[in-house]
Parts: structure tokens; C-alpha cells; sequence
């Protein structure tokens, strides 16, 4: 009996509460546009919630709907209702004697707002849609009338959502919203200070970049532009409605999270140079790089294409997860490499993640945001703008250390470009030194040995009486002649005017011809049509004339000979000079045995690098060759 009657009272319990919830038939709660001052919360009005997305705003009328106060939503609207369309019925009088023109918010925030006026019969009239800048509806409302309308809202695709639709008078509205966005002067200018030091960063790194070139200069000032951006906006359009508020915080606010983490690690990667000093690291984030990129394609095409919010909302905090791991990753890597660029990242990263932290715990604890001290924006801003400053602190740090090691290499090299012009004078000054100390030899050799010879014939024909003084005359003639050539040969090989084949020819060609006149000898002399523009220094000039020299002279002692043929032609390799006679030929045998001229001649030109060589040849040929790239 007693179980009978508790069944009893719960089925009566439960229809009451079912006839409360009901809209009944025919019973409509009008607002009084003229009753309230201000605005009026419409906590009563009733509410449709379309779970398929599959009915229009006429067939909503034929629901049943239940008063808003009935969800007992606390804070934000259940997660999925978000991808839901949802209907409020606003049932609005105005007694008075004019129009009265009242706002229509529904709060914060909604994709769109779309109102139909109820007319006649139940029919429909589109409200046009003037929320779209910033979610509030201006409605109008004839005087003496009752006016019922239906909003078709479809949320924001954000867990942050709040549904407190609301009237407000329009000579209040500029006060509403000033109230609304303002409830915290104190934190608004804090993030748009914190917004300022982010905007001298990213102008600091700009300048290195274009100063030094350096892409981790760059890489960081895309970083630091992609977070400025994004609180900026967010504290621009916090509280804010309106379809450019709803599409930052649905969807481009995690792409700049994303966009910019992207951009740190490339930062990283280049600031570390881990390429080369930490291989393994390196693979890690350029996976890390393409994972995130990928990330981002998903949600782009989950939040336009798809009502997939739950998913959405989970790879949003995957990425924030993941981009905690990162963090994580830098400080456990500074600890084990014990490196200082490092250091400054791992520094960076524990100071973002103990202030995210301290964000977190008052996000979960906090039951209302009293001062600027209790808010967990704050502190996550506070973590951002340190990581960034240990950054900059680090990329200065890594750019001084450059500056002195480019300062010392460029040290180095002048040192070593001074060495070496010291060494290049060092070796002109042994050069001019091995020169004076040649043409001295020669001196001493060829104008002393004339000079002396001169000398002794003069004391012996002192001492011969008359015709007998002929011969020492002649003599004395000769050796004056042959000084005279050989001061001419000195002096000519000495000029840096005569430092040309050419010349060198004319001087052999000019000697050779002189010196078989008036001998019964025919000198020819063959040269090929086109010299080559080359330098003939001194040294060879005078070492291959004396060779010539001492061959014209083997030539009119002992060839005899009656003609005698020097050519100058170009072979595959080289030069080559040949002096061909037509006399009885050279004794070789004897000449390695006795003589010392054709070794003298042979060691000229094995010092001036020119292969020496001569042969019986219908005559005695003498072949100079110097083998050059031509």
C-alpha cells in the first residue's frame, strides 16, 4: 500500500513537471517594451533546440518548446549544442503611442542571427540581418501592437559560448557595450602593453635581419608577428560578437597558434643550427613541422566542411598539448647537451609552461575574474612575452659570439695577407738581390776578362819595337769588340723593355748576321709568321743568347762549314730553336772528353728549364727546346 502510494505521487510529480516545462497552446508571456529602462534578460523566453539540424524555422512552431530556464545552463552552452541550430521565440509588446526601437543580443557568440517576424497564420517575414558587425539585431516595434518573432542562432564553433538573450533599449546601447566589453579596464591594457613589446620585438628582429641577413632573425620576427597578431585581436574582439569575432576565435585563432609554432620551430632549427650539431633533434622537428602543417589542413577543412565540432575541439588541444611537449623536449635537451644557446630556449620554455600552469589552475579554480592578478590570460601573456625576451636575449648572445669570431677571422686573414706581402717583398728583394748579384758575375766574368786582356796586350806591345806591335794591336781590337758585345748583351738582358719574345729575336737575328759578315758563312735565319705574346724575363733572355752565342762560335771555328740556318718554329707542346750547319759535324766522343763548353751549355739551359740537345745531322744540329701551353 505504502509503495503504491509513493508510485502515485512520482507519476503526479512528473506530469506537473511536464506541464510546467510545455509551452502550453494559445499562452504567450509577452515582454513590455515600455516596462524595463535599460535591457531585460529574457530568461523565460522559449527555446527549441533542433538536435538533427533538420527543421525549418516554420516547422520549429509545431515543436514543443521548453523556457530557456529549464537547461540551467550555467556559464556556456553545452558542447553539443554547437553545431546545432538552435530557436528562440521572442514574444515583444509596445503599448505606447510610437515606435519604439529596442537590440536583440543573444550573447556571445554566433556564426549567424537569423530573425523571422510571425505573422497571420503563422507564416514567416526574414528579419534583413544587421548583427553580422557586432551580433547586435535592431528591431522595431509599431506602437500598440504585439510582435512575435523566431532567431535562428547557430553558435560560434568554440566551447566558449553563452546564450543570454536580451533586449536593450536603444538610447542604452553605446553604455551596454561599454559596460559589457569594459568589465576589466586593467586587462585590455595590459595584453595591447604586452601586444606593444611584441610589436618592438618583431621590429628588432627585422632590423638584425636586414642588417645581418640571418634567416633565424626572420624566423623569429615571423613567430613573434603570428603571436602579436593573435593578442592583438584577442583582446580587440574579447566580449565582442559578430562574424569577424566568431570566425577569430572559432578558427583563426588557432591557426596563428598553429602558423606561429610552426615558425618557432624552424626558428629553433636554424638558431641551433641542428642540421649539423644535433642530427637526431633536427628529424625530430622537421617531422614536427609537417605534422603541425597537416594539423592545420584537418582543421581547416573539419571547421568549414564539417559540423565535427568534438573532433575539432580535440585536435585543438592536441596542439596545445603538443606544443607543450616541445617545450618540454627543449628543457629536457638543455639539461643533457649543457649547451648555452640552449640554455636560453630551455629558460624560455620553463617560464611559458609555469605560467601556463598558473593560467590552467585559475581557469579550473577561479569562479569569477575579480582583478587583473586572478585572470588566466594574463598569465599566459606574462609567459609568452618572457619566452620571447629569453629568444631575443639568446639570439643577441649568438650574434655577438658571430661578430667576434668573423672580427678574429678577419683578423686572421689580415694577418695572413700581411704575411704574405711580407713574404712577396721578401722574395722581389731576393729576386733584385740574386739579380745584382748576377749581373755583378757577369760583369766580373765578361767585362773583367776583357778588361784584363786588354790590360796585358797593351804592357806587351809596349815592349815590341815597330811592326812587331801589330799583333798585340789586333789583339788588344779584338777583346775591345768582345767587350763591347758583352756589355751590350748585359745590358740588354738587363732591360724590362727587351722582356719579349720578339725582342729577343730581333736581338739574336741582328747578332747572328753580324757577326758571319765578312766570315764566307751564309747565316739564314727561318721564324715562324706569328710570334706568340709572351714574356721572355732576363735571366732566359741572356742564358739562351750565350747558348746561341757559343754555338755560332763552335760553328766558325770548327764546322767548316759555308752556311748555317737558325729557325724559330712551334711544336704541339712548344717553342723549339734549331741551328742546323752544313759543315763536317761534331766529335762527340772527344767533346765529352775534352770539352767543357757543351756542359757549360747544357747546365745554362737545364737551369731555365729548356731541354738542350745535339746530334750529327748532315752537319751539327743544335735543338733547343721549351716545352709551354701555348
Amino acid at each position: 500500500m505504502k509503495a503504491l502510494k509513493s508510485s502515485s505521487l512520482l507519476l503526479l510529480l512528473s506530469l506537473v513537471s511536464y506541464l510546467l516545462k510545455a509551452q502550453p497552446a494559445g499562452t504567450i508571456a509577452y515582454t513590455d517594451v515600455a516596462a524595463f529602462k535599460d535591457s531585460v534578460f529574457l530568461n523565460n523566453c522559449p527555446l527549441f533546440i533542433d538536435s538533427n539540424n533538420a527543421v525549418s524555422a516554420g516547422e520549429a512552431l509545431q515543436k514543443s518548446w521548453l523556457s530557456l530556464r529549464e537547461y540551467q545552463i550555467k556559464k556556456h552552452v553545452p558542447a553539443d549544442w554547437v553545431t546545432k541550430r538552435v530557436y528562440l521565440r521572442l514574444d515583444i509588446t509596445n503599448p505606447g503611442a510610437t515606435t519604439d526601437s529596442i537590440y536583440f543580443f543573444p550573447g556571445i557568440s554566433f556564426r549567424s542571427i537569423q530573425l523571422f517576424a510571425i505573422r497571420h497564420g503563422n507564416s514567416l517575414q526574414p528579419v534583413p540581418d544587421l548583427s553580422r558587425t557586432d551580433g547586435f539585431q535592431p528591431l522595431e516595434i509599431a506602437p500598440g501592437t504585439k510582435q512575435s518573432f523566431i532567431a535562428e542562432l547557430h553558435f560560434t564553433k568554440t566551447v566558449f559560448n553563452s546564450l543570454v538573450p536580451q533586449l536593450i533599449q536603444k538610447n542604452y546601447l553605446t553604455k551596454y557595450q561599454k559596460i559589457h566589453y569594459q568589465k576589466n579596464d586593467l586587462l585590455p591594457v595590459v595584453s595591447y602593453l604586452f601586444s606593444g613589446v611584441l610589436l618592438m620585438m618583431i621590429i628588432f628582429s627585422c632590423a638584425n635581419f636586414f642588417l645581418s641577413g640571418k634567416k633565424e632573425f626572420a624566423l623569429n620576427g615571423c613567430y613573434v608577428t603570428c603571436t602579436f597578431i593573435l593578442f592583438f585581436l584577442s583582446t580587440w574582439f574579447e566580449k565582442k560578437a559578430g562574424i569577424a569575432a566568431s570566425l577569430f576565435l572559432s578558427y583563426f585563432a588557432f591557426a596563428l597558434l598553429v602558423t606561429g609554432t610552426i615558425f618557432y620551430i624552424a626558428f629553433t632549427r636554424k638558431f641551433l643550427n641542428t642540421k649539423t650539431n644535433f642530427p637526431l633533434l633536427n628529424k625530430l622537428f622537421i617531422y614536427e613541422e609537417w605534422f603541425l602543417a597537416l594539423v592545420l589542413l584537418f582543421f581547416t577543412f573539419l571547421h568549414f566542411f564539417t559540423d565535427y565540432f568534438q573532433l575539432q575541439h580535440l585536435l585543438e588541444n592536441g596542439m596545445k598539448i603538443t606544443a607543450l611537449a616541445i617545450g618540454i623536449v627543449y628543457i629536457v635537451v638543455a639539461l643533457i647537451q649543457k649547451n648555452r644557446l640552449l640554455n636560453y630556449l630551455a629558460i624560455g620554455n620553463a617560464m611559458l609552461i609555469a605560467f601556463a600552469i598558473v593560467s590552467f589552475c585559475l581557469l579550473i579554480l577561479s569562479k569569477g575574474r575579480v582583478g587583473i592578478f586572478s585572470s588566466p590570460l594574463f598569465y599566459y601573456e606574462l609567459g609568452i612575452v618572457c619566452e620571447l625576451m629569453f629568444f631575443l636575449l639568446g639570439l643577441t648572445y649568438k650574434n655577438r659570439v658571430e661578430l667576434i669570431e668573423k672580427i678574429q677571422e678577419q683578423e686572421a686573414l689580415k694577418l695572413e695577407a700581411e704575411k704574405q706581402s711580407y713574404e712577396t717583398k721578401l722574395v722581389i728583394l731576393n729576386a733584385k738581390q740574386k739579380e745584382r748579384n748576377r749581373i755583378s758575375a757577369d760583369m766580373h766574368d765578361d767585362l773583367g776578362a776583357g778588361i784584363t786582356a786588354i790590360r796585358l796586350y797593351s804592357e806587351l806591345a809596349k815592349n815590341k819595337p815597330g811592326k812587331d806591335i801589330l799583333p798585340e794591336i789586333e789583339k788588344i781590337s779584338y777583346s775591345a769588340n768582345e767587350l763591347l758585345n758583352n756589355m751590350n748583351a748585359i745590358i740588354w738582358a738587363m732591360s724590362s723593355s727587351n722582356d719579349s719574345l720578339e725582342n729577343m729575336i730581333s736581338y739574336i737575328r741582328s747578332y747572328s748576321q753580324e757577326y758571319f759578315e765578312n766570315t764566307g758563312i751564309r747565316c739564314r735565319i727561318n721564324i715562324m709568321e706569328e710570334l706568340p705574346d709572351m714574356v721572355v724575363w732576363g735571366e732566359i733572355r741572356k742564358n739562351v743568347f750565350l747558348v746561341i752565342k757559343e754555338t755560332l762560335n763552335n760553328v766558325l771555328k770548327h764546322a767548316k762549314a759555308t752556311e748555317v740556318t737558325i729557325t724559330l718554329t712551334k711544336v704541339p707542346d712548344g717553342l723549339a730553336l734549331y741551328i742546323q750547319d752544313n759543315g763536317v759535324g761534331i766529335d762527340l766522343e772527344k767533346v765529352r772528353r775534352f770539352g767543357n763548353g757543351l756542359k757549360n751549355m747544357k747546365k745554362r739551359m737545364e737551369d731555365m728549364k729548356i731541354d738542350f740537345s745535339i746530334e750529327n745531322n748532315n752537319g751539327t744540329l743544335v735543338t733547343l727546346h721549351y716545352a709551354i701551353n701555348l
